[in-house]
């Protein structure tokens, strides 16, 4: 690494971004994927459980006098707005004051907030604590997707990435059986159970939080921001481990990278950037958030009111429905996933949403004719989140590679507030009115517009998709600070390439 002086600080030449992408996977790497990617399985968790106890907080004893509407409605359009403003709001302090410290930060404001919905004594109590559990998993969203993706080899991004995101599954799997036993009053009181689902979640979040101490600060941002000796000393150590751990010496890196390194980026820069530079990928972001945040905000809330309103489910029974289509979601990513990285980026991303529409629109055709049971139309639903689910875990990756490294936090909070602000926040409130009503026809019309939003968005990745597979970051983007012609590749703006090619 070589350094000289500029006006706005120092001028780095270094290869650390070359050195991190030609890693082979190590144990190493898994701790980064359980100490940062075990997150989405406590969300995954916590819209579950609220989902399948809805009815239940709705009944008499429950300790709490709310309705199931307002559960799968206000509270959870209060938890997405949480998740939108602490996105916006934390994502901005993570591209300034770095990854790690903000993903301590997010986890124990979401810790807290989930403990003290567990002793909500009142509707506004549980409304304001839903709302600051999303605060902290909004900001988890940002400083996890930003900091997984600079520290993953570029060859295993993609299906790391999808799995990931994917994990959130896993969570609602645990959630449903964990609220077929809370909802069990011959184990628990009516008032106790729910309670319980909530308390489970602080504890895993805290063990999260002691293994994630030893996570390091990502050596991109860390370069950037003036501290290329510290982020020296981190790939070294990194690279003695895995050496150490595979038994053979690494590959020589290639290529090298000069920056002028500066403290903070403006807020005109970030815009300038999403919405004069890199426009078309801005609205391949926001049309892949769109459609599968009304997809999934509005079903994953609604599901189960659907189950015992119209196919006459037991309260207690509908978290064994939801098992099916969590491990249905879960499959999705973990099968797919390594064709993001080597069929490619837009045919997997516009195959995913396109399939998951076309599907979806087949559902709701059965359905309305009367032709589908509890069981066939959880099995409907299974098929369509397969491919949806791979699809919206794609979302996050894309807007977490293809912008300019000093804007990536940012980039995510971003688009995903705004994306899940028009279809999470609406989503669920529309989708609760339209299931409530008991009609057939207006949970037609919801399962016709989430499927419509769907296709939508995988057309548009068809077109603006960025072949982003296989390569690096600084590639893929160039850093706002790097220097002209530092780079090799066809990284860059869009003034000089088109984001469908680049």
């Amino acid at each position: 690494m070589t350094t000289a002086e500029a006006e706005t600080g120092r001028t780095v030449t270094t290869d650390i971004p070359a050195r991190l992408d030609r890693l082979p996977w190590s144990r190493w790497h898994w701790t980064i994927v359980i100490g940062l990617g075990t997150v989405w399985i406590l969300d995954g968790l916590e819209v579950t459980v609220v989902g399948n106890i809805a009815s239940r907080l709705s009944e008499s004893g429950s300790g709490l006098p709310i309705t199931s509407g307002e559960v799968t409605g206000i509270a959870a359009a209060l938890y997405v707005t949480g998740a939108c403003a602490g996105a916006l709001f934390w994502g901005r302090l993570t591209d300034r004051f770095g990854r790690k410290k903000l993903f301590m930060i997010t986890l124990a404001v979401y810790l807290a907030a989930t403990a003290l919905t567990a002793v909500s004594f009142s509707t506004w109590w549980f409304f304001a604590f839903r709302f600051l559990t999303g605060f902290g998993i909004g900001g988890e969203y940002a400083a996890i997707n930003s900091a997984i993706d600079e520290l993953i080899p570029a060859f295993h991004r993609g299906r790391v990435d999808l799995i990931i995101n994917g994990s959130f599954w896993l969570g609602a799997v645990g959630g449903s059986l964990l609220s077929i036993v809370a909802l069990d009053t011959a184990i628990f009181p009516k008032d106790v159970g729910w309670r319980l689902t909530f308390a489970l979640g602080a504890v895993l979040a805290l063990v999260i939080l002691l293994v994630r101490r030893h996570v390091p600060e990502s050596p991109r941002w860390l370069l950037i921001h003036g501290r290329d000796r510290e982020a020296e000393r981190i790939v070294s150590s990194i690279e003695e481990r895995v050496e150490q751990e595979t038994g053979q010496p690494l590959d020589r890196p290639e290529g090298e990278l000069t920056i002028h390194q500066r403290r903070s980026v403006k807020f005109t820069e970030i815009a300038r950037t999403l919405f004069s530079d890199y426009r078309r990928r801005s609205v391949l972001g926001f049309s892949l958030f769109i459609g599968q945040a009304f997809l999934y905000n509005a079903i994953t809330f609604g599901f189960g009111a659907i189950l015992t309103k119209f196919f006459d489910v037991p309260t207690g029974d509908t978290g064994y429905y939801f098992v099916v289509i969590a491990i249905g979601n879960f499959c999705g990513p973990l099968l797919l996933g390594k064709l993001f990285d080597t069929v490619g980026r837009r045919v997997m991303i516009s195959g995913t949403y396109l399939l998951s529409g076309l599907l979806l629109f087949g559902t709701a055709y059965l359905f309305d004719r009367g032709s589908l049971s509890a069981v066939t139309l959880t099995a409907c639903w299974c098929a369509v989140l397969f491919f949806a689910s791979a699809g919206a875990s794609s979302a996050y990756l894309t807007v977490s590679e293809v912008f300019p490294m000093e804007t990536r936090a940012m980039s995510i909070a971003f688009f995903y507030a705004l994306g899940t602000a028009a279809g999470g926040i609406s989503g669920p409130l529309l989708f609760s009115d339209l299931t409530s009503t008991g009609k057939v026809g207006d949970t037609v019309l919801a399962f016709q517009i989430g499927a419509g939003l769907m296709v939508a968005a995988g057309l548009v990745a068809a077109l603006l998709a960025v072949r982003a597979e296989r390569r690096s970051l600084e590639d893929i983007a160039k850093p706002l600070t790097a220097a002209a012609g530092s780079l090799r590749g066809k990284g860059g703006r869009e003034s000089g390439s088109s984001p469908a090619t680049a």
